[in-house]
């Protein structure tokens, strides 16, 4: 829905209500299961989420008939054994005390226990798929894990690189005002804020413009029974083509307690609204939550960096 603003520019703020559609993941998230590597384990954990498939991948493939859920009736889709895949599909989330046993059989009759559980709250995500293997010694084990490492080391790397960035970084520092409530001290002016509803949190967004750089800044309030909110990722480009920009971020708080408000800044520079051509474009920035849904959009006008 767009809004008429008075002066130069024109923002679009949406808010992703009710059981709102997954957002969309430009990278699988694949979980390398050893089971080996934890012998003690009576059922391994499975972690799965409302209306998302999770894939379970195995060495040799499985046996159809000694393969099923138990006491999953009316909680999911009829279990999907395709060769060595199973496919599983919760019709809703699982509560924090619910636990499915699935027993997967496979076709040399070795009989694996494993619990669907809801995502663990620290890492707010659902398995997409899960390579499981019997033996760590295997050669396609070996692969997996050495790709699973290599993956960690990877994101380590990054992870250091963006500290040591926001560290001097003019961008996180306006962010910081921003979310200190110090914005008297930010070259920025605001523009116009909306308010809305999730299904378990109250928002306000703000869009702000200035000399060279834009900001928008998001309050979230927990009104969830029971789970600490999270920002998941954020997404900035260009909203002709999706090519990627960059956006300073700066969070009150890592996490949301139950009926606590946090907010959390996003900062532009006007460089991320020039093309490669030199043109100024419109840019939408996505802010996903911790179950990786898509909670808000903003497309944001380049009238708001001009000088």
């Amino acid at each position: 829905m767009r809004h008429a603003l008075p002066g130069w520019f024109v923002a679009l703020f949406i808010l992703v209500a009710a059981p709102a559609i997954a957002g969309p993941r430009e990278r699988a998230q694949v979980r390398t299961l050893v089971l080996s590597e934890h012998p003690d384990d009576a059922a391994h954990r499975i972690h799965v989420a409302g209306q998302i498939v999770t894939v379970l991948r195995f060495e040799q493939p499985c046996d159809p008939l000694k393969t099923k859920l138990l006491g999953w009736e009316g909680r999911f889709e009829p279990l999907v054994v395709e060769g060595k895949r199973v496919v599983i599909e919760p019709l809703r989330a699982l509560a924090p005390d619910e636990s499915v046993p699935l027993l997967v059989t496979l076709a040399d009759g070795t009989a694996m226990s494993f619990l669907l559980r809801p995502p663990v709250e620290e890492l707010g995500r659902a398995d997409q798929q899960v390579d499981v293997f019997k033996d760590r010694e295997s050669y396609q084990a070996l692969v997996s894990v050495l790709a699973r490492t290599l993956k960690a080391k990877n994101a380590l790397e990054e992870e250091n690189a963006r500290l040591r960035e926001e560290e001097t970084s003019a961008d996180h520092a306006l962010a910081a005002l921003l979310v200190a409530g110090a914005g008297a001290q930010t070259p920025f002016k605001r523009q116009h804020t909306w308010r809305g509803y999730d299904v378990d949190a109250q928002l306000s967004m703000t869009v702000y413009s200035g000399k060279g750089k834009a900001a928008v800044m998001l309050s979230v309030t927990n009104q969830s029974e029971s789970r600490t909110w999270r920002l998941s990722q954020t997404k900035l480009f260009a909203s002709s083509n999706r090519a990627p920009r960059t956006v300073a971020i700066r969070a009150e708080r890592e996490s949301i307690a139950v009926g606590q408000t946090g907010a959390i800044a996003f900062v532009v520079d006007r460089g991320a609204f020039l093309n490669p051509e030199g043109r100024f474009e419109e840019l939408a920035l996505e802010i996903y939550q911790h179950d990786g849904r898509l909670m808000a959009a903003v497309l944001l006008d380049p009238q708001l960096v001009r000088e």
